[in-house]
């Protein structure tokens, strides 16, 4: 999740549990605490990219440390002299919600969430939400600007406006994971009707939307990669193009350890792609530049082995690109317009 939707919701959070006693601090208070988790960022400015993607989202995000912070900060914070009348407890309660929740947030993401480091390698992706849906993001913004523009609201009144912030975004959660089970639905009876063999499968959100979603699945030798809109006719066949993986193009690349950082960090969905004399690892956890709109499009991850380019916006490089006003008209007419000529049987 983006750093603005844990602010507000943190915001949101702390008005209803501290506001009556630290007033604007409050606000303040909760948008830290909810972002504490993303201290990793850091990390970018000592270690490779390729070790970097592993260590975002993750031993800063899981259970343990959210733990042992939460705890620091009680006991740190109980001591100044606007939080001295909350008390212990309450401030270690506080943090360790907020430090949770932001973790448990970023599982509806397709990044990945160590919450069991250092005991489980584990990664969680739910693949509910992209990761800047402005659906989700809006309430809790709006009820943040509220509080700040609003100054004489009485207390019940300031109630009010985050608890809205928080309940419309939870609505929209159940919401995105109905959406969720009827692609998936369309999505199962697509690949049996097809007869395609593949050993797994995710759908996730496209950019910006929870109506339009990327699908990935795998088989021995590659992925068949489709689009489907939750509008779509339920009988309708999801058209896949199949990506082949190329694996034998990285077993002579000589930083071996640098290649099992990214397929580790893949979780298992990647290809090789040779351009001429560059050679391509991308990841297909975080879909295509305009993949709905041209079926061979670049991957949005695409990071270059060689020659070694820069590489540190690698995650970032493909998200923006192409968006303008006729791709945004181009995107809703296959949302709510989808071509659904042919019909399983």
């Amino acid at each position: 999740m983006d750093s603005l939707t844990h602010a507000a919701i943190g915001a949101c959070i702390g008005e209803i549990v501290l506001g009556r006693k630290l007033g604007r601090h409050a606000l303040w208070l909760g948008a830290l605490a909810q972002n504490l988790p993303d201290v990793d960022v850091a990390t970018a400015l000592w270690l490779p990219f390729s070790q970097n993607l592993l260590v975002h989202r993750g031993i800063t995000h899981s259970f343990l440390f959210g733990g042992l912070v939460a705890l620091v900060l009680a006991l740190a914070l109980s001591r100044w002299k606007p939080t001295k009348k909350v008390g212990l407890l309450p401030l270690l309660l506080f943090f360790l919600g907020q430090i949770f929740l932001h973790d448990l947030l970023d599982t509806c993401n397709a990044y990945g969430t160590g919450l069991l480091l250092p005991f489980s390698e584990t990664r969680f992706s739910w693949h509910l939400l992209y990761v800047a849906d402005p659906l989700f993001t809006l309430w809790p913004v709006l009820a943040v600007v509220g509080l700040l523009s609003l100054k004489k609201l009485t207390l019940q009144r300031r109630k009010i406006w985050p608890l809205l912030g928080l309940l419309l975004p939870i609505a929209y959660l159940g919401y995105a994971f109905q959406n969720k089970q009827t692609v998936e639905q369309g999505i199962q009876a697509s690949l049996a009707q097809q007869k395609l063999q593949v050993q797994d499968h995710f759908s996730t959100p496209t950019p910006f939307n929870n109506w339009l979603w990327y699908v990935v699945a795998a088989s021995d030798s590659g992925y068949y990669i489709g689009y489907r809109s939750v509008f779509e006719d339920p009988a309708a066949l999801t058209a896949f193009e199949f990506f082949p993986r190329n694996s034998h193009l990285l077993t002579s690349y000589p930083d071996q350890q640098e290649v099992q950082d990214l397929k580790q960090f893949a979780a298992g969905y990647y290809l090789a792609e040779q351009r001429q004399d560059t050679l391509l690892f991308q990841v297909l956890r975080f879909g295509q530049v305009l993949g709905w709109r041209d079926k061979n499009a670049t991957f949005a991850f695409h990071y270059y082995l060689q020659p070694k380019l820069d590489n540190t916006l690698a995650v970032q490089r493909g998200r923006f690109q192409g968006w303008d006003a006729a791709t945004m008209r181009q995107l809703f007419h296959r949302i709510f317009q989808p071509a659904s000529t042919q019909t399983t049987k």
